[in-house]
């Protein structure tokens, strides 16, 4: 079941530097809402706040019903709460299926049974199967991830996502270095994927931001600027102004 979060009066610094400060954002159970703005902006630490990788100055953050403000990162991902990373990790050495049932495994289990070959948990197969099929990699399973494309690198980086069962998902990037066609199929795929998971988007293809969010949030000099529906954002003065330009950049 996906989770909502909301944070309030969110402050992180680095000195005299406000990386984020005072961001407040309601996130809807099953939403897919995108973060946007230009370089500096924030985004990449309150992604990294949300995630639990930092700890913020002030402000607070509640997942579902929980505050989690201080909750480190391994309690948030057992609670359904998942990153992914503009640098993919998966591990070249592993077949594609292999990557998948290690995330499947590392997310559900104590200890790891290094001992027998991944492919043998048998158990962790009803995990696996479905986020290769989600993501379209199901023929690619006996693969070696070495051999695939960049692309298929990020869509692998999500199945394992999938497979480790989460709720909420913050996705950092997933289009970054692509070409146009993988941009495209990996846009096809987070669309498929909505309504599924909370979903929070960092990207700076404005036409996969435009096409895909319910919401959009807009940050400048980690601050709000502005925050609505896809169509209220296009229209906004401000945010033409700030990030936008004339208007030029939208789809």
């Amino acid at each position: 079941m996906s989770q909502p979060m909301h944070v309030k009066n969110l402050k992180k610094s680095y000195g005299a530097f406000k990386a984020v400060d005072n961001v407040s954002l309601d996130i809807s159970a099953g939403s897919f809402h995108a973060l946007i703005g230009p370089n500096g902006a924030g985004k990449s630490t309150l992604v990294g706040l949300l995630a639990g990788e930092l700890l913020p100055d002030h402000g607070t953050i509640a997942y579902g019903d929980t505050d989690v403000t201080h909750t480190p990162v391994n309690e948030r991902v057992r609670a359904g709460l998942f990153r992914s990373y503009q640098i993919t990790s998966v591990i070249d050495e592993f077949t594609v299926l292999e990557n998948v049932l290690f995330a499947a495994m590392a997310a559900r289990e104590h200890c790891f049974r290094f001992w027998r070959p991944l492919t043998s948990q048998r158990h962790l197969m009803p995990f696996a199967e479905p986020a290769l099929q989600k993501t379209h990699l199901y023929h690619l399973a006996n693969a070696t991830t070495h051999d695939i494309s960049y692309g298929e690198r990020r869509q692998l980086e999500l199945a394992m996502a999938i497979a480790a069962g989460p709720q909420f998902l913050l996705l950092d990037e997933p289009m970054a270095g692509m070409s146009a066609a993988e941009s495209t199929n990996v846009a096809q795929l987070l669309q498929s994927l909505k309504g599924e998971f909370t979903m929070v988007l960092v990207e700076h293809d404005m036409e996969a931001v435009f096409s895909l969010a319910d919401t959009i949030t807009v940050l400048e000099s980690g601050r709000v600027a502005a925050s609505g529906t896809p169509q209220e954002i296009r229209k906004n003065p401000q945010v033409l102004a700030l990030y936008l330009g004339n208007g030029s950049d939208t789809p």
